[in-house]
Order: structure tokens, then sequence, then C-alpha cells
């Protein structure tokens, strides 16, 4: 375990709020390296994803950096412009 791993498991036994804002704000981070990954996979540049989705590459890079509050309407045209779909799952 490296220090930054530690030094989070130690705040997160601390505070529950800390904890809580944390597992939010890493999700949100995961989706967004998920997002930028499919992009790259699929040989895309957020140019391009923006000129299909009619918004600028500024929006685009929000996205993949900022995933935290995106619409679901947004992500199938995102998906879409990959050739993919979205694939919604509950989970405990």
């Amino acid at each position: 375990m490296s220090d930054v791993e530690r030094y989070i498991e130690k705040r997160k036994a601390r505070s529950a709020k800390f904890a809580k804002n944390f597992e939010a704000g890493y999700e949100a981070f995961e989706f967004s390296v998920m997002l930028r990954e499919a992009r790259e996979r699929a040989g895309v540049t957020q140019e391009t994803i923006a000129k299909k989705l009619r918004t600028k590459k500024s929006a685009i890079s929000r996205i993949e950096n900022h995933a935290e509050d995106i619409r679901l309407s947004t992500l199938e045209k995102y998906a879409k412009a990959l050739g993919m779909r979205i694939k919604v799952q509950l989970s405990e």
C-alpha cells in the first residue's frame, strides 16, 4: 500500500463525511477514465466527438474530466458517436 493509500484510509477511518465524499468522487473519476479510454480505443478524437454532438471540444473535455453530473441523454449521444451504446446497471 502506498503512502497516499494509507493516508486516504486513515482519513476515511477518522471522517465518515470524507469517506462518503471520497467514494463518490472516485466513482466519477473512474467513469471519466472509462469514457476517455473508450474514445481512445475507438481511435476517435475529442474534436470528432464534439462535431458529432454539435458542441465544442471543451465540452467533451469537461465530460471526460468531470463526469459527476452528465445527463443520460448526453452519454447516449457520446456512446453513439463511438458506435457504442450505454448499458445501465443498478448494484448494491
